[in-house]
């Protein structure tokens, strides 16, 4: 039996995942937020738990495992946040208990001593390494940890400990070695340790998805290929692609299978007409609707005659930062973080996260904020549509920011597709915990990312889910007005996160339940780098399942 100690352990996404692989069992975990160490404690009886501030526990105080995971607060690392990073490092006097506020009251601006403060939580994974000698240690976090100016220093501090390293970037919506991925798009770095008495793990076979190779005509191994060799790490399709292994295909770029965000919506649940709304659409969000609609549906060439049109929901990220597409619900979803920031429907919010997509696309991150909301528009003339198949956008920890939606991603003065409404055939992109994604839908549905402001259909994964309420549903009809508009749920919102099934979250509010959501680790990734270490500490080999690929290419 390998046991496992979980720091910063959240409501349980990383044990989770932990205990998916045979023979793993969680033993300890700790973290400072009350309701998130009541949470873990709900779905992990068996299980220790204290809640602490890490930075001021002293290491003999747990008990000794065979190998720890740790998730130091990446709210001060992620682009989350929607503000310049200067990835500063100093300890200072704040506590960890002074960085989250996990209660129902508006998110503050923390001092510049608690973004220290979070940054400094890095050097409590050596802290308790030097004193445990864990057999191995993964750390999850964000990808800006990477430019973190002591990144070096800190790698160097745990290799004077006795570990060998490496660091990858890995996607949610591509964890499918040892069962189902998330249905989201979430990028996140992982830096596995593991003592140099032992043989390096097997990352290759438990990290390199399948996928598609249209050249060869059959599902390949995918290979990890970053666009700049010397910068091999960040978020998929923009810093690293994957392309066939087979020498005859030349590099052929290949897609890997994935979960749409449909998997993890109800479209049973209907959203709220448009025009209907006591509080209208804000303008940027309108447009976002009108120009996912205009992509998505059009009118036959050479036709004078109007004809239905196929048009899938979307997920609509509801904050405004840059980077945040509507999609496809047939995609993931969008990274899911802390905020409520995804709809279905078409993208509302003013942050970076400003563009719809499809329900048929993974969802988009999620963050902590609330952000996203589900549209449901008509089948239009002159437009045209994309599918939900894609995975949802990633959701983040602060709110839900994603939507259904079926409208067309938004064309942007910039060009930027981030900025555009996904399909939910596609993954969610990364939730937050914001919540900025909503739900656009007609019939069929899309989800759309009130962040970015992208519509997918529900047939792709969803957007990220952050821990903010940001993701909408939106439904097809005659005009905007007629469109179906609805954030996303938090069930639908912990099915982006690959929760299990009867996973329990405490909270009266959906704010803190988003929040819990868009701060966790998905399960998915957790389980396949743990498989992956187990073997290598072990000699065991762990046999994953005959078949667990997804059915939608990304």
């Amino acid at each position: 039996m390998i046991t496992v100690t979980d720091l910063f352990c959240g409501a349980g996404g990383s044990s989770s995942g932990a205990e998916s692989v045979p023979g793993v069992r969680v033993v300890m975990a700790a973290n400072h937020w009350d309701l998130a160490i009541e949470t873990h404690q709900t779905n992990f009886p068996h299980v220790d738990h204290d809640r602490q501030d890490i930075a001021q526990v002293d290491p003999g105080r747990f008990p000794r495992t065979d190998v720890l995971w740790a998730s130091p607060a990446c709210t001060f690392w992620s682009i989350a946040r929607g503000e310049r990073q200067d990835f500063a490092d100093q300890p200072t006097d704040p506590t960890l208990f002074d960085l989250d506020t996990p209660d129902d009251t508006e998110d503050e601006p923390l001092p510049d001593e608690a973004r220290e403060r979070s940054r400094a939580l890095m050097q409590d994974v050596p802290r308790f390494a030097e004193h445990h000698r864990y057999r191995a240690v993964i750390v999850e976090n964000t990808p800006p940890l990477l430019k973190w100016r002591h990144f070096s220093k800190w790698i160097a501090r745990m290799r004077n400990a006795g570990y060998e390293h490496k660091v990858l970037t890995l996607n949610s919506a591509f964890a499918h070695q040892l069962g189902a991925p998330a249905p989201q798009l979430r990028d996140r770095v992982y830096v596995v340790f593991w003592q140099k008495r032992y043989r390096a793990p097997d990352f290759d076979r438990w990290t390199r998805p399948r996928a598609w190779c249209p050249s060869c005509d059959q599902t390949v191994t995918a290979l990890h290929a970053p666009k700049n060799p010397k910068k091999p790490y960040g978020a998929y399709g923009r810093q690293y692609v994957y392309r066939c292994p087979a020498v005859a295909c030349r590099g052929t770029e290949v897609a890997p299978y994935v979960l749409p965000a449909l998997a993890a919506l109800d479209l049973s649940v209907r959203g709220e007409r448009i025009g209907d709304r006591k509080e209208a659409l804000s303008p940027k969000t309108t447009a976002r609707i009108e120009a996912w609609l205009s992509r998505f549906t059009h009118a036959p060439k050479g036709r004078d005659t109007v004809e239905e049109l196929r048009v899938m929901p979307a997920l609509v990220p509801v904050e405004g930062r840059e980077n945040k597409n509507a999609a496809p619900v047939m995609a993931p979803a969008r990274t899911q973080t802390g905020r409520h920031e995804t709809a279905l429907l078409v993208p509302a919010g003013g942050t970076w996260n400003d563009t719809a997509q499809t329900a048929d696309v993974p969802m988009r991150t999620r963050t902590t904020r609330e952000s996203d909301a589900v549209v449901v528009v008509p089948l239009r003339n002159n437009n045209r549509v994309k599918t939900t198949l894609d995975p949802l956008d990633t959701f983040a920890a602060g709110g839900n920011h994603h939507a259904l939606a079926m409208v067309i991603r938004n064309n942007t003065p910039r060009g930027n597709p981030g900025q555009m409404c996904t399909p939910v055939g596609e993954p969610l992109r990364t939730l937050t915990t914001a919540g900025h994604q909503s739900l656009v839908t007609w019939d069929p549905n899309m989800l759309y990312a009130y962040d970015t402001g992208r519509m997918r259909g529900v047939d792709s994964p969803m957007p990220t889910q952050t821990t903010v309420e940001g993701d909408a549903v939106l439904r097809t009809a005659p005009s905007i007005e007629d469109c179906l508009f609805r954030m996303l749920l938090v069930e639908e919102i912990k099915l982006g996160m690959a929760f299990p099934t009867g996973f329990v979250l405490l909270g009266t509010s959906k704010r803190v339940k988003v929040r819990m959501c868009g701060n966790a680790v998905t399960p998915p990734v957790s389980r396949d780098l743990w498989a992956a270490v187990v073997e290598a500490i072990t000699r065991d080999d762990v046999t994953p399942p005959i078949d667990t690929t997804p059915g939608v290419a990304a």
